[in-house]
């Protein structure tokens, strides 16, 4: 139910609430100005250098800004340090796990990139990006590496430190504020053309112009990878962002008012506000009072791509099951017979009823695109190669579920931020940190 939106009240978390055992006028006094660079900290084995500290600074100046927070330099440079600090514990807590990242899921977020910025492939996302700055590709690579091992830490670390009885929710879903999770939910399309740093008149004039025109590309049905594209060459740089399905009361004050009165298909005029313009199309709008989802009941052969069997022979022999689906040889045994998948052979290849969001996507994008009694061509996912067979298709009424599962959403985003302050104090307490003023 979560989705993304570009602007929305700025998550301080640890970096408003963390201290690290000094003032923040100990820490305005490091000297960030002058030099190349040079060590800021020490935190276990690692360093943080004087341009790291410069980078954060300067990330996140941008993010308050963007969400008219106001801070002195020495309270954002304080904040920035604090947040070097817990990445390198938490980083250094990956490292000695010995945590190694999924490449699929590395490079599927690498060409969702790629596609938002209007390009193709990985390697032109890179020639893009090294042509502005060299290195950068592998810069962004690498973040996403350290972000999504965070990630896994902090969720980790949570469901080890919040539970959430049942009973909790019970109570929640009988309190007046259950009401806020019967909304409605909205699929959103969301550009932002910003302003540049102290933006004149002419300057405001001329986003306006071209939030007219996105308004106009959205409405007629361009994607956003295409429009951001359209309008790569436009600075400051567009924004944009797919949020998925989320509630109503997920949508930032400023451009709920405007959202809330459209029906699907629909696009906002432009909403101008201090820092920039957002545009915004409703792609899917529905009723939060009832949730009702497709199931797909599926079966399939798995021909898995490992050490013991290269692509080549894995593609040989899918293609192989196939030409004998296609001579009329039955589907349960030949999956019975052949899939590596143990555990569905031993059920004739059947995974039961499947709903969205379950599957690895090239999984789900084929289910939904196999009609009822038929089975797929062979395709490829990280496992290996499949053939599913879709033997029926049904709406099931999931209200409940879905209301339980916001409750306990809600209830965890509320015992989150202290449950999190006390982790990081714990591990700040059992690290060697040193600042050189």
């Amino acid at each position: 139910m979560q989705g993304k939106f570009l602007i929305r009240p700025l998550l301080m978390g640890m970096l408003a609430t963390a201290t690290l055992g000094v003032t923040p006028m100990a820490l305005a006094n490091i000297s960030i100005s002058q030099g190349t660079d040079g060590i800021i900290a020490v935190v276990n084995d690692e360093i943080i250098l004087k341009s790291e500290l410069v980078a954060a600074i300067a990330a996140l100046n941008a993010q308050y800004r963007a969400n008219n927070i106001n801070a002195t330099s020495a309270q954002i440079q304080h904040a920035a340090l604090d947040a070097l600090i817990v990445r390198k514990l938490q980083m250094g807590i990956i490292n000695r796990a010995g945590v190694t990242p999924n490449e699929e899921v590395i490079n599927r977020q690498l060409l969702e990139i790629s596609h938002a910025q209007g390009l193709k492939s990985l390697s032109e996302l890179q020639a893009t990006l090294d042509a502005k700055q060299k290195g950068s590709y592998a810069a962004l690579r690498n973040q996403l590496i350290e972000d999504g091992a965070i990630t896994a830490l902090w969720q980790h670390q949570m469901s080890n430190r919040i539970n959430i009885s049942d009973q909790e929710i019970e109570a929640f879903l009988k309190s007046p504020e259950a009401a806020s999770i019967k909304q409605s939910q909205y699929h959103l399309v969301h550009i932002r053309i910003p302003y540049r740093d102290n933006a004149n008149s002419q300057d405001k004039a001329k986003a306006h112009d071209v939030a007219k025109e996105v308004a106009v590309a959205l409405q007629s049905g361009k994607s956003l990878g295409m429009i951001l594209n359209q309008f790569k060459d436009h600075e400051p740089q567009l924004q944009g962002a797919d949020t998925g399905l989320i509630n109503q009361n997920a949508i930032p004050r400023q451009l709920a008012p405007q959202i809330t009165t459209l029906a699907a298909g629909e696009t906002t005029n432009p909403i101008v506000s201090s820092t920039g313009i957002d545009v915004v199309k409703v792609v899917e709008k529905s009723d939060g009072s009832k949730v009702i989802m497709p199931e797909w009941q599926t079966s399939h052969i798995l021909v898995r791509v490992d050490d013991n069997q290269n692509a080549a022979l894995a593609e040989q022999k899918i293609n192989a099951l196939y030409n004998e689906l296609q001579k009329g040889a039955n589907f349960a045994q030949l999956a019975a017979t052949y899939s590596d998948d143990t555990g569905s052979a031993q059920q004739q290849g059947s995974l039961g009823w499947v709903s969205e969001n379950q599957m690895v996507p090239e999984f789900e994008a084929v289910m939904k695109n196999t009609e009822k009694g038929d089975y797929s061509t062979p395709f490829r996912s990280q496992f290996g190669w499949h053939i599913l067979k879709v033997d029926n298709i049904r709406e099931r009424d999931v209200t409940s579920q879905v209301h339980k599962n916001i409750a306990r959403e809600i209830i965890f985003e509320r015992i989150a931020p202290q449950a999190q302050e006390d982790w990081i104090q714990e591990m700040k307490a059992s690290a060697y940190i040193k600042i050189f003023e």
